[in-house]
């Protein structure tokens, strides 16, 4: 069976209490004045209505910030549809934290590389669920694989309309599903990699060819050269009008 990890939300149910991004920084030793989780609001004009919408990374179909790393830290991982990090890969250019429209990444200052929400792989491997999930006393969240006919993550998507939260210029498909309605919905922004990044992703496999060929023709050069002065005779004393010590 494919896997591909979700989460799925029912935003009428959250009242605001943060708790899932308390539980969240204590689960993943997130830093002071950093988040890898977020409740937003909104209050429609029209009915008064208070909106909160829990969120985080996206785990996106189409990811941008995938396609922002030079290094290939950043990737998707084709066993369970999440967006990884391999921090010993990660070099902290920060390319990938601007080309995310969630704005779901930030460096991690003691790391040493870029953090964001992983679904708590690290609770997941002992059993458990991601942190927000486990603590939310309303059950407003409810992660699972959506793949899966019979979890509870894809039964809910099967049973209500679902909305996605996009910009407007650029969806990369999130795996991230609110029931019904959400809001507010316009605070994605367009995901923007770094000019020399982007230079670098465009030439970057050209030069490394290029570098290589030279190194080619280098080798070719010293071989030639060794072809065509073997047979020539070393030089001696004499044909450089040396006379010996007896003339």
């Amino acid at each position: 069976m494919k896997v591909q990890y979700a989460m799925v939300v029912d935003s009428s149910k959250c009242f605001n209490c943060r708790a899932c991004v308390v539980a969240c920084q204590f689960a993943n030793d997130v830093p002071s004045g950093s988040t890898r989780n977020w409740v937003k609001n909104d209050t429609e004009m029209s009915d008064l209505k208070l909106y909160f919408q829990p969120g985080s990374c996206m785990h996106c179909e189409s990811p941008t910030c995938v396609q922002a790393c030079p290094t290939g830290a950043t990737y998707k991982d084709k066993k369970d549809g999440t967006v990884k990090i391999d921090k010993g890969l990660c070099i902290r250019c920060g390319s990938c934290v601007p080309s995310c429209p969630y704005g779901a990444r930030y460096l991690h200052p003691d790391k040493m590389a870029v953090d964001k929400c992983n679904f708590c792989e690290e609770l997941r491997s002992q059993g458990m669920e991601p942190a927000c999930v486990e603590v939310c006393p309303t059950r407003t969240r409810t992660f699972g694989n959506i793949l899966d006919k019979k979890s509870d993550a894809a039964r809910l998507l099967d049973n209500n309309k679902s909305v996605k939260v996009i910009n407007s210029k650029v969806d990369t498909l999130p795996n991230f599903y609110y029931l019904t309605e959400t809001a507010p919905s316009d605070w994605p922004v367009e995901p923007k990699a770094p000019a020399p990044i982007q230079l670098w992703k465009n030439i970057g496999g050209l030069f490394i060819k290029v570098i290589v060929g030279l190194n080619f023709l280098g080798v070719l050069a010293m071989f030639g050269k060794q072809v065509i002065m073997k047979d020539e005779p070393p030089e001696s004393d004499h044909e450089h009008g040396t006379e010996d010590a007896n003339g």
